[in-house]
């Protein structure tokens, strides 16, 4: 029975036992943002919220999330809540307010300055400064006490995002043991060997055991897991179950890889696809020529300045594509204020220009290069418009923008080139997998995908339209919900007292 939106509403409404759902995430669904004298609502660039926003949609229920918008508080309520989405509300945004100071800690520093580089077999180092963990520690508090005041007293499965609250499902243990708390960690989980590293390193695992239900993309991350728990701290782990139990509470750790909604992705292409392709060309001024295509963040772990040195490869391997294919790079700015994200910008910048001035002329560049945010619908155009989508990921989670060309391409063309470390390539196999530390054997895969002839493309490309929509978000969503809504009744009651509750950590009050 196909996973669908349907379907995913069914589950809710029969196996969550009337629990409120609440999904706790950095990044908001909606932001709102000054235009003039005018709040215009805007949909952020980001792969989780992009997964999340059709199941919110689907099951109702609450989101709470940083308020980053400069006209976020203007429209909101006093709580910080606000319906969503603005043409059609279904569900609540909670807003959680956050100091400059406290972004810069939690967010730029402890998250993606020590977790992201450590994640991430991508060769940068990991930065650790106490005031960036304080900072770290406050924020999964404040959060912590937002769920808190929205559940009040009732039941309710908490669903945490991601990286940036690995603290967040003890807090919410020790205020409320009743509440069922599942949390998807959607970067890869590192070998014990190199989490060793981290200084909080049993506090963090100590935060992520409050869960009852952990996930990750692949098993291979949930083995990670396993053996670092194993190695630093102190509880029971059984590699058979697939669980640890410390201190009385048992986690569940299992692999359920993310995924899209590929119905949402084919409503984004445009009614007259080819005047819009044209379009897009003549803007590009790319004429007729077969587009090789990535479509990124600009992030270290992406491997952009590789794809950038494999053209480079190509057209010296194979100078009879001069003038005869173009590369598309879309780079979204990413992290600003951290230094390796400067860095990393202008090492992609200077790199387009060499190889431009290597091999181009005054009427044709192999490589444009896009600095700036795309929405769903140009880059719908893009896919479309593609002979193959590039993603030489060093080391990536799942990354969706692979499932997201093979959603978009209902033609059953084009040629999906995947690196070998996305967690994607353990789905998609019929893409051209590649290593993109060997840069001969990307170009190859460059002249393999410009040459492969229709037939092939479209047998590959059938095959992996398949495993998306069999394995669409909501059946992401759906197993994770189902797997806690057997949770839920087993859970003994567990009486609070009406009103606002304090989280506290070591007998200290979090918030005053």
């Amino acid at each position: 029975m196909a996973w669908t939106k349907e379907r995913l509403e069914d589950v809710v409404r029969t196996r969550l036992a009337g629990a409120r759902l609440v999904v706790v995430a950095n990044r908001e669904p909606f932001i709102h943002v000054y235009d003039g004298s005018e709040i215009r609502c805007m949909r952020p660039a980001s792969g989780v919220t992009t997964a999340l926003d059709p199941v919110m949609r689907a099951t109702g229920g609450i989101w709470v999330g940083h308020g980053s918008g400069d006209a976020d508080r203007a429209a909101s309520d006093e709580q910080g809540r606000v319906a969503v989405p603005p043409e059609d509300p279904s569900y609540t945004l909670r807003r959680v307010w956050l100091s400059r100071e406290e972004e810069e800690g939690y967010y730029y520093g402890f998250s993606n300055s020590a977790l992201w580089p450590l994640c991430h077999a991508a060769y940068t180092r990991p930065r650790f400064e106490v005031e960036h963990w304080d900072a770290y520690r406050l924020v999964n508090r404040k959060f912590a006490q937002a769920v808190l005041e929205e559940v009040e007293s009732e039941p309710a499965i908490v669903f945490v995002q991601d990286y940036h609250f690995a603290l967040l499902p003890r807090l919410l243990r020790q205020a409320r043991p009743d509440l069922i708390v599942v949390q998807f960690w959607h970067i890869p989980w590192p070998n014990p060997e190199t989490f060793r590293v981290c200084p909080w390193k049993e506090e963090i695992l100590s935060g992520l055991l409050g869960n009852d239900l952990l996930a990750f993309h692949t098993q291979y991350h949930c083995n990670n897991f396993l053996e670092s728990v194993d190695r630093y701290l102190e509880a029971r782990v059984c590699f058979e179950r697939f669980a640890v139990t410390r201190r009385g509470h048992t986690t569940e750790i299992r692999p359920q890889p993310i995924s899209v909604d590929p119905d949402e992705i084919t409503a984004l292409a445009p009614a007259d696809w080819e005047y819009e392709e044209r379009r897009m060309r003549n803007k590009l001024r790319v004429g007729n020529l077969p587009l090789l295509i990535g479509v990124d963040r600009i992030d270290y772990i992406k491997g952009i300045p590789e794809r950038l040195r494999a053209v480079d490869r190509l057209l010296n391997k194979y100078p009879e594509w001069r003038r005869n294919f173009c590369f598309i790079q879309v780079g979204a700015p990413s992290r600003t204020h951290i230094n390796e994200y400067q860095a990393l910008s202008e090492e992609v910048r200077r790199l387009v220009e060499e190889i431009n001035w290597r091999h181009g002329d005054d009427s044709w560049d192999p490589i444009i290069y896009l600095h700036e945010h795309h929405g769903p619908d140009k880059l719908a155009v893009l896919y479309r418009a593609a002979q193959a989508c590039v993603i030489t990921s060093l080391h990536d989670g799942m990354n969706l923008v692979a499932k997201e060309f093979v959603a978009a391409r209902t033609d059953e063309q084009g040629v999906l080139v995947l690196s070998e470390f996305a967690g994607a390539a353990c789905e998609l196999s019929d893409a051209l997998i590649v290593n993109p530390y060997a840069l001969d054997q990307l170009a190859e895969a460059y002249q393999t995908a410009l040459t492969m002839p229709l037939g092939e493309q479209q047998r590959r490309m059938r095959r992996m339209r398949r495993q998306v929509a069999d394995n669409n978000i909501y059946r992401w969503a759906g197993m994770l919900l189902s797997a806690a809504g057997r949770l839920v009744e087993p859970k003994a009651p567990y009486s609070v007292r009406r009103g606002v509750r304090q989280v506290h950590d070591n007998g200290v009050p979090l918030l005053t």
